[in-house]
């Protein structure tokens, strides 16, 4: 069958086809191929420009637009090219030989590809291409959807919540502070993400400049090698094998991973809010929450999106244990790895969208929240130790866990009932009565 969003294997390219399709421009063999065009085009400019040649006007206007206007077509004449070569860095460098002949630039053909080895072209193509999937796709999207996340904690500020540790009752909190905690983490992360530097390897075939060096002795290839690289945004890497060591987007990888484990908490959380009826949902004309039972609402989005975060970091997980070990100078097994960096992204964009939408349904149901409050006085046994502790008053924890522990027949009448028989000031017994399950909530970091 020809291959189609229905006939695709995965499901990037098939069931969610239409939400990450942009992003062949970073991922697909075709846009590897683009960017090792700008890549070996970028190159040839760098060295005319430090005059180990001369290319004429009509070639450098010919070039930037070749780089420029890459498309699915020029992809396909490499690809031909290939079938011949069968060796995919060789082809793009021949396509450029082509179009060098084209504009009339025969004469520099030699200096397609000078001194380089594959490596220095994929460990600069693909960096870039990833710095450019997380500039303009990855943190846009996080940092619009932690902005959410602050929006909606801003919305509930004011909202008390019983709180439950360990699955109990515990003591009351605010819906909007529950959110922020993972408003907070994102955000930490986020800062530690920006800190870790794009870097690729460009050094010859063993990171030597070997073949460089001897053809032109007197050159500062190392100077040479790192200016060039900044001039694409990169970082180059001083000490290399073949390869790039892949310790930075390992680091990238590690820091996603654990971007995408809060936001499995953060799904989990909901999800279970929803099972506890603390949130409703609204319904959408003409869908269905069961094949067999009308009245289901499911939390799907959430579960949606815990399953493409989970996939997400199984594959980043073996990317950054891979990746980064290497035999000796070089073998081949980061090349066939490196074509699937763009999955566990793809899957993370998936989850973000899925959890955007989840949000975007959720309905405070503030009947339910208060009758849970309302039906949990022992929380604030807490609170009246406490306040006793500061009076000094003897064994204040005892005697509440005496009257609380265990038991779930605790309401207002029973605190009080408490409170009047402790042997203290009617004043302090007047500011015990005050705390409630609904005001106990403690303070918060909102501005």
């Amino acid at each position: 069958m020809e291959l189609t969003a229905l006939t695709s294997i995965s499901a990037i390219d098939g069931r969610y086809r239409k939400q990450v399709q942009h992003l062949d421009e970073y991922f697909s063999e075709y846009g590897l191929m683009k960017y090792r065009i700008l890549i070996e085009i970028e190159y040839l400019l760098f060295l005319e420009k430090k005059k180990f040649f001369k290319l004429p006007g009509k070639a450098l206007k010919h070039l930037s637009k070749l780089a420029e206007d890459f498309g699915p077509e020029d992809a396909q004449e490499i690809k031909q090219i290939e079938f011949t070569t069968n060796h995919d860095v060789k082809a793009v460098e021949y396509f450029l030989k082509n179009e060098l002949e084209k504009s009339g630039a025969a004469t520099a053909k030699e200096w397609v590809h000078f001194g380089l080895t594959s490596q220095d072209i994929n460990n600069t193509a693909i960096p870039l291409s990833w710095k450019h999937a997380i500039e303009y796709e990855y943190l846009p999207a996080l940092l619009n959807l932690n902005t959410e996340l602050k929006i909606l904690a801003n919305n509930w500020k004011d909202i008390p919540m019983l709180a439950h540790t360990h699955g109990q009752p515990a003591s009351p909190t605010k819906l909007g502070k529950e959110i922020m905690v993972f408003v907070e983490r994102i955000e930490n992360q986020i800062e530690q993400f920006i800190g870790i530097p794009f870097s690729g390897k460009f050094g010859g075939a063993t990171g030597n400049f070997n073949a460089h060096h001897v053809a032109f002795p007197k050159t500062d290839w190392i100077k040479f090698g790192n200016e060039f690289l900044q001039s694409l945004g990169l970082n180059r890497q001083q000490y290399t094998t073949q390869i790039e060591h892949y310790d930075s987007l390992a680091a990238h990888f590690d820091c996603m991973k654990r971007i995408n484990n809060i936001l499995v908490d953060l799904c989990r959380d909901t999800w279970t809010y929803v099972s506890m009826e603390y949130f409703t949902q609204k319904t959408k004309k003409g869908e269905v929450g069961s094949s067999a039972m009308p009245h289901k609402v499911n939390p799907i989005d959430f579960e949606n999106a815990e399953g493409n975060l989970g996939l997400a970091n199984a594959i980043f997980e073996h990317l950054a244990a891979k990746l980064p070990v290497s035999r000796l100078q070089r073998d081949l097994t980061d090349s066939t790895v490196l074509r699937n960096i763009g999955v566990p992204f793809a899957h993370t964009l998936i989850a973000f969208r899925s959890i955007e939408k989840g949000l975007n349904k959720l309905v405070i149901n503030d009947a339910k929240i208060y009758n849970d409050l309302d039906n949990n006085w022992a929380v604030v046994a807490e609170a009246i130790q406490t306040v006793l502790r500061r009076e000094n008053y003897p064994n204040p924890y005892e005697a509440l866990k005496e009257l609380t522990r265990g038991n779930n027949k605790i309401d207002q009448k029973a605190i009080h009932k408490f409170i009047e028989g402790l042997k203290v000031s009617e004043i302090l017994k007047k500011e015990l009565k005050k705390i409630t399950p609904h005001n106990y909530t403690g303070v918060s970091s909102f501005k």
